[in-house]
């Protein structure tokens, strides 16, 4: 194994045993360091300020967004190395910091997600009833009703639905649990399909050897999309847990429950949603604040 190839793995244990980071977060730092490390020649662990140069060269047509995150993923490989005595100087000055524009998040109207249930409830009055359709039922409630993430929703567990709890546990990213309420509605879509599966399954989404993928899972989604009239590009498992964050919001939840929700450990990342809201902001200050009704009185 090259210097590089063997630094990179034992940052990554680090980041496993310090930071507990998720299998997404680390296959993302693996890619953007064995990538780095090819561009360099295999020489990225002792590359100075001039070979880190090349980099910006190599990635002058990715997006800002796409740039700061290797940039972002280097920074704290050097810092590695040079914590654990691998290396004695920085050469991260070299590395670009491209201005942030944080897009807004997609999201669905109240409109299009009441098509995507309207196709399920037509699947539900049909005789018999499919397996394929309660299954797809249970999904949607759960992301859509819950919020959950695409890897939280196929790795669930048969035993996440305890009893008669109104809430699932949830292990989410940095192996962080969290309690997600659940409806009654989401509750009873659940029960109907595990009538459906094995009862020495693990989990509540089987495949063959493990639980469903989150490729086929974004193919369910879509699929549904399509029957409901909606563009697949428009809509995916993460566009419907931005659906629920952003409806609820609407509903007037407060963004630190929103926060706990989400599973967000920054309440930065759940500020997002403030900015989509907005309309909704403006018209609240407009109609409720107290100088508002002295002058509607008057």
């Amino acid at each position: 194994m090259s210097d590089d190839a063997n630094l990179i793995e034992r940052f990554l244990e680090m980041l496993v045993a310090e930071t507990g980071a998720s299998r997404n977060t680390l296959s993302a730092y693996r890619t953007d360091l064995e990538q780095a490390s090819a561009i360099l020649g295999g020489r990225l662990s002792v590359a100075d300020q001039e070979m880190v140069k090349k980099l910006p060269a190599a990635w002058r047509n990715l997006q800002n967004s796409t740039v700061a995150r290797k940039s972002s993923s280097l920074r704290r490989f050097f810092g590695f190395l040079i914590e654990e005595g691998f290396r004695e100087n920085d050469p991260s000055n070299a590395l670009p910091r491209p201005g942030m524009v944080r897009s807004l998040p997609k999201t669905l109207s109240h409109g299009q997600i009441e098509n995507l249930f309207r196709v399920i409830a037509e699947g539900l009055d049909s005789e018999p009833v499919k397996p394929a359709i309660l299954r797809l039922s249970a999904i949607m409630e759960l992301l859509y009703g819950s919020g959950l993430r695409a890897s939280e929703l196929v790795s669930l567990q048969r035993s996440a639905l305890s009893g008669d709890k109104p809430f699932l546990i949830i292990r989410g990213k940095g192996e962080r649990e969290r309690l997600v309420p659940i409806s009654q509605q989401a509750r009873d879509a659940v029960r109907r399909w595990m009538d459906h599966v094995d009862p020495r399954e693990t989990w509540l989404f089987p495949s063959r050897k493990s639980h469903i993928s989150r490729i086929r899972l974004y193919q369910i989604v879509k699929e549904l999309a399509v029957t409901a009239g909606i563009h697949p590009e428009h809509i995916s498992p993460h566009v419907l847990r931005h659906a629920f964050a952003t409806h609820l919001l609407e509903g007037g939840a407060d963004l630190r429950a929103l926060q706990t929700l989400l599973g967000h450990s920054d309440i930065s990342t759940t500020q997002i949603y403030t900015h989509i809201d907005s309309a909704r902001l403006v018209e609240l200050v407009n109609n409720r604040h107290p100088l508002s009704q002295r002058n509607l009185a008057r």
